[in-house]
């Protein structure tokens, strides 16, 4: 029986595989808008890791390191950060306006009253 070797970036392209799928489970099955921010950033995450992967393999193969992947996930994690942020004060508003933070038709139709009136 042959020995399976992992080297590292093998390791992370499958973590990153892995966060990938993970994070596509939680967007598509949670009808919670909080639990699909989070989904998203597994997600982000995962392919954060796969392309980290990919550029350490063609380095590893006697390339010289590219620094252009590297920027670009140092960018998409400060562009997933203001997402997120984004995302989240949206979810605070529409929880505020309609007393539900659910894409779930049981939601209420009607909103509750506001306090600040």
């Amino acid at each position: 029986m042959s020995a399976l070797a992992l080297t590292s970036a093998s390791l992370f392209g499958l973590c990153g595989a892995a966060l990938v799928g993970i994070g596509l489970f939680c967007i598509v099955s949670h009808p919670d808008l909080l639990r699909r921010i989070i989904g998203f950033n597994i997600l982000g995450a995962g392919i954060f890791l796969v392309f980290g992967a990919v550029a350490r393999r063609g380095a590893a193969m006697g390339l010289g390191g590219d620094p252009v992947p590297q920027a670009m996930v140092i960018t998409g994690i400060v562009v997933a950060f203001a997402a997120t942020a984004l995302a989240v004060a949206l979810l605070r508003r529409l929880a505020s306006l309609t007393g539900s933070a659910t894409l779930d038709a049981a939601a209420p139709a009607t909103p509750p009253p506001r306090s600040d009136t």
